[in-house]
């Protein structure tokens, strides 16, 4: 642990770099404080890469985040470099669907759509007739046609979104491909942390088990329990998510109190980044992400068709 001059240092050494490099830092909200507070904005992985998108007057973009989410700001910007600091920042989620299982589960499901959800790797995206978002994978499925969906890489947030439409015949892909994080959450936690806090709303990702799920008072992705905890009257809040989003709400609404509902629900890639990874990223142009000009020209498609689904 470095001392707290040290740590100063630190943090003005990455401020410094990133004015002279004329760098974009943007941060997920599972990151740890100290580097939301020096990063230009912090989110979900969606709404980063869109504030990327409308922001000027920079020359790079440096993403606090796992590598899906380097991927898709290096697809809505193309324009930029685009880095990750930290080579074991990895969604082990995302890594579990690849392009050649959505062909053999087209060839298998042909009057299928193919619906995959952002926390994918471009390569698969691109084989997708849709993408979508926890917070919007409901509406972006009402808004199809076809009444069988190829869903993934999350069973959870599949299964989910069949609770939601009853109508639709939702096929997860693959069949166990899920967040070993939200998976660690179980009903025992959550109904352990509701003894302890009895007043306190439960806010549960929709990665989380059905069981899990079945037990919030709000199924929100982490922008929804932002707007969440914004707009409720609760002073406290149980977080079914990765553990460090409590500290994120804690940061931005200190007068209320959040507690994870397990302390030990943390992602290691999310946890690979630190303020000493950012600092050399910055330093020494670590570690650039690219994505093969074809696959981001179809991601940019199946994105898009998601916006406009959204505006419907």
């Amino acid at each position: 642990m470095l001392r707290l001059v040290d740590r100063k240092g630190l943090k003005e050494a990455v401020l410094r770099l990133k004015k002279e490099k004329k760098a974009l830092i943007l941060c997920h909200n599972y990151q740890p404080t100290e580097i939301q507070e020096v990063s230009d904005h912090v989110g979900d992985s969606l709404e980063l890469c869109m504030a990327a998108s409308r922001s000027k007057g920079f020359e790079r973009i440096v993403f606090c985040g796992v590598d899906f989410m380097a991927e898709s700001a290096s697809v809505l910007n193309p324009d930029k470099d685009v880095y990750v600091p930290s080579r074991r920042a990895i969604c082990d989620m995302a890594a579990m669907l690849r392009p050649e299982q959505v062909r053999a589960a087209r060839r298998q499901h042909p009057e299928a759509a193919v619906v995959l959800y952002i926390n994918s790797l471009a390569s698969a995206k691109a084989e997708a007739d849709v993408i979508c978002t926890s917070a919007n994978a409901v509406k972006v499925v009402s808004s199809l046609e076809q009444e069988e969906i190829l869903f993934g890489p999350d069973r959870n947030l599949a299964l989910y979104v069949q609770s939601q439409l009853p109508e639709k015949v939702i096929i997860p892909l693959p069949d166990d491909g899920g967040c070993y994080v939200h998976k660690m959450i179980t009903t025992q936690d959550i109904q352990r942390a509701k003894r302890i806090h009895p007043a306190a709303e439960i806010l549960i990702h929709p990665e989380c088990n059905p069981e899990v799920v079945d037990l919030a008072d709000y199924v929100v992705s982490t922008g929804g329990m932002v707007a969440r905890a914004r707009e409720s009257d609760a002073d406290e809040f149980i977080i079914g998510t990765e553990a460090t989003m409590a500290e994120t709400l804690a940061r931005l609404f200190p007068e209320k109190r959040f507690f994870p509902a397990l302390s030990e629900a943390l992602c290691r890639g999310m946890r690979s980044i630190d303020m000493e990874k950012l600092k050399d990223s910055l330093e020494n142009d670590k570690y650039e992400v690219k994505v093969d000009p074809s696959i981001a020209r179809d991601v940019r498609r199946v994105t898009q068709r998601m916006l406009d689904l959204g505006r419907r």
